[in-house]
């Protein structure tokens, strides 16, 4: 469990820290990383992923705390034992990610997002450290309960 809290911290540290850089240096300016592909620049999401439920700040807090709770659950039974390492990286991001975005949230009343990819004329949603760790730890979850835990 303890590797499962140095992971959670790991990641609202990155997230807080990357996020503090961008409103801090970027302001409104774009830095084009790889031109044509992806760019760092400031947005405030005032939504959830993809801006669903926009300015629903209620709901928003709401789902997360429910979220949060779900995920605490889940890492009770976290333990970086060789057969659960996978569930227990997976339910750590998710819960590192989540804070991350919930911090911003109660602290700014939006979500500081800053990648930005392009693939041709599509611009993927802006996203942060906070969502990528979502991101993965639910693939990571999902391969864990899918494909690993009838093994054990």
């Amino acid at each position: 469990m303890i590797y499962g809290l140095i992971i959670i911290l790991s990641v609202v540290l990155l997230d807080q820290l990357t996020k503090w850089m961008i409103v801090a240096l970027l302001q409104d300016r774009t830095i084009t990383v790889i031109d044509h592909f992806f760019n760092i620049i400031q947005a405030h999401n005032y939504g959830a992923g993809w801006s669903m439920f926009e300015g629903q700040y209620v709901f928003l807090f709401a789902i997360t705390l429910v979220s949060l709770v779900f995920f605490g659950y889940l890492f009770k039974s976290a333990e970086m034992s060789k057969q659960k390492w996978v569930y227990t990286v997976g339910v750590s991001l998710m819960i590192g990610g989540t804070l991350g975005n919930f911090i911003d949230r109660l602290r700014l009343g939006y979500v500081v997002d800053f990648l930005q990819f392009i693939f041709g004329s599509y611009y993927f949603p802006t996203f942060n450290v906070a969502d990528a760790a979502l991101t993965v730890g639910v693939i990571l979850f999902a391969i864990d309960i899918f494909f690993l835990e009838h093994k054990r």
